[in-house]
């Protein structure tokens, strides 16, 4: 299961998507309601987790506009507002469920669950570029019939990558998806990791598909 995180306090995001992630969901995270709407609009959601203060873009005309534009993902409101007409406010707009800050993580979870189970049976995502395929059903990663083993971050990794596919990410991104706000970007670990899976991924094949854009970051494309 795929989830979208859209908070601006990195502290909340960070302890919710590492919260998730030891639960077996894959998570994005996105700060601002900009950037939460772009990433809602080009990947397929099973879930969005949606502050309502948001810079940019606030989470009640974010959610509208997904909700305009048919997407039908569910969306679980967060907010420290715990107002009767902020509620009525998020719900009348396409939200599917709301919780006031603070929160019980596993209060949290439960909800999540629920409009998982709401949102019914889907046909978990294969991402796929040229002969590089990724089941995140089972999180099984090959390339042609090459099966490729994975550490937990190399895979989060190549999934940023393969959800962004043709898009030149900067380190600063790959940072904040994959590692989270707690990541120390006085390091090389960004760089470290992307050599460990281009070998994985391009060492034995033809065609390498990670791309080194110098004095920017990487590229995934084939």
């Amino acid at each position: 299961m795929l989830i979208l995180i859209v908070e601006d306090e990195r502290k909340i995001a960070s302890f919710i998507k590492k919260g998730l992630e030891a639960e077996g969901y894959t998570v994005d995270v996105a700060f601002d309601g900009e950037e939460g709407l772009r990433v809602a609009q080009i990947n397929d959601y099973d879930l969005i987790l949606l502050d309502i203060m948001l810079p940019k873009l606030d989470g009640v005309t974010l959610c509208g506009h997904l909700r305009e534009e048919g997407k039908e993902t569910p969306i679980l409101m967060l907010t420290a507002r715990d107002a009767i007409s902020e509620r009525v406010l998020g719900l009348d707009n396409g939200a599917d469920d709301y919780l006031t800050k603070p929160f019980a993580f596993d209060e949290l979870l439960a909800r999540v669950r629920a409009l998982l189970r709401r949102g019914g049976p889907k046909v978990p995502p294969k991402l796929q570029v040229a002969d590089l395929i990724l089941d995140s059903s089972t999180q099984e990663v090959r390339r042609g019939e090459r099966p490729i083993q994975l550490t937990s971050l190399e895979y989060r990794l190549l999934t940023y990558l393969m959800h962004n596919t043709g898009r030149v990410l900067n380190r600063a991104l790959i940072e904040e998806h994959v590692w989270g706000s707690s990541f120390d970007s006085f390091t090389n670990t960004v760089d470290v990791y992307i050599s460990k899976l281009r070998k994985k991924i391009d060492q034995e094949a033809n065609k390498k598909l990670i791309h080194t854009v110098r004095g920017i970051g990487y590229v995934l494309k084939e």
